[in-house]
């Protein structure tokens, strides 16, 4: 489809609304309805954009659309600059990722001055997966994400804010952040058990939690003796340091089967002792038959 047609109308829309900008600042239009030329060229610059937007020139739909929000914050018009912006953002996504990302920061600020937080988190969650997806930063996408819970929190929208969480906590642990995702699961965890609908999923989540201590204890073996911390010097000769076995692990699952007795009949909590038991005994055959078994049934936790 030709959309060479589009293109020129879009050209000619946003000449006319740069007209209407220009008489507005007029001295006969600042006496006589100014605001009025202000109110037309933001339509027409919509309008623009939107026919840019069909004839795919995203950078300059965006553009429009950046436009047009920059004249309702002129006019005062919050939630309309706002959307302009969102709008923008969603168009730069295509061509401008950063861009996407300058604009939909714009329109966070605006919300959140006017209180609209959940809004504002909905935009943080956009912001996060451009990071994920086209820009690759996983540092700045966790922030993100933790900003997106922390607002949908505060207005009490607590599943949205475990979906946020939840992402955080999975790229914590990608990163060997393993505190803090093992922070995350058991918080997680302990608010699902408290809901009838939820429950059954908190088997998941310290699955996934004790999954996280194991990590911690492997890493913790892989230190050298001399490079452990120190015991005290009274201690020392009578007490030396011990090896470092998965003890850590071993101790979560059973804080999470006292705590969530229906965690003992899970194929988590199975596969989770069979792991432990197979490192205590430094059986690989049986850890392989563990994990690989666990990979059939259910590839997406490993």
């Amino acid at each position: 489809m030709d959309n060479s047609g589009k293109e020129a109308e879009a050209m000619a829309l946003l000449a006319e609304a740069e007209r209407k900008v220009k008489n507005s600042q007029s001295f006969f239009s600042g006496l006589f309805g100014g605001s009025s030329k202000i109110e037309e060229a933001c339509e027409i610059y919509a309008r623009a954009a939107n026919m840019f937007k069909m004839a795919k020139n995203w950078s300059a739909a965006g553009n429009a659309f950046c436009q047009a929000a920059q004249l309702h914050l002129q006019l005062q018009s919050k939630h309309d600059a706002a959307t302009c912006f969102v709008d923008a953002g969603n168009a730069f996504k295509k061509a401008d990722p950063q861009e996407a990302i300058n604009c939909l920061m714009r329109a966070i600020e605006i919300y959140t001055d006017m209180g609209r937080f959940t809004i504002a988190a909905k935009h943080h969650v956009s912001i996060a997966e451009i990071y994920e997806t086209e820009l690759v930063d996983i540092e700045k996408a966790i922030a993100h994400y933790e900003q997106s819970a922390d607002y949908y929190k505060g207005e009490e929208s607590n599943s949205s804010a475990n979906k946020c969480l939840l992402k955080v906590a999975g790229y914590a642990a990608q990163l060997e952040q393993y505190q803090k995702a093992i922070d995350i699961y058991e918080q997680v965890g302990t608010n699902a058990m408290d809901s009838p609908l939820l429950k059954y999923s908190a088997k998941d989540y310290f699955f996934k939690a004790a999954l996280c201590h194991f990590c911690i204890d492997m890493l913790n073996a892989k230190i050298p003796l001399a490079a452990r911390p120190a015991a005290p010097a009274a201690l020392s000769l009578a007490c030396p340091l011990p090896p470092i076995h998965p003890r850590d692990a071993q101790l979560a699952v059973q804080k999470y089967e006292d705590l969530f007795p229906a965690f003992s009949d899970s194929r988590e909590y199975k596969l989770m002792k069979k792991l432990l038991e197979a490192h205590e005994e430094q059986n690989v055959d049986s850890y392989t038959e563990a994990v690989s078994g666990r990979q059939m049934c259910c590839p997406s936790y490993l």
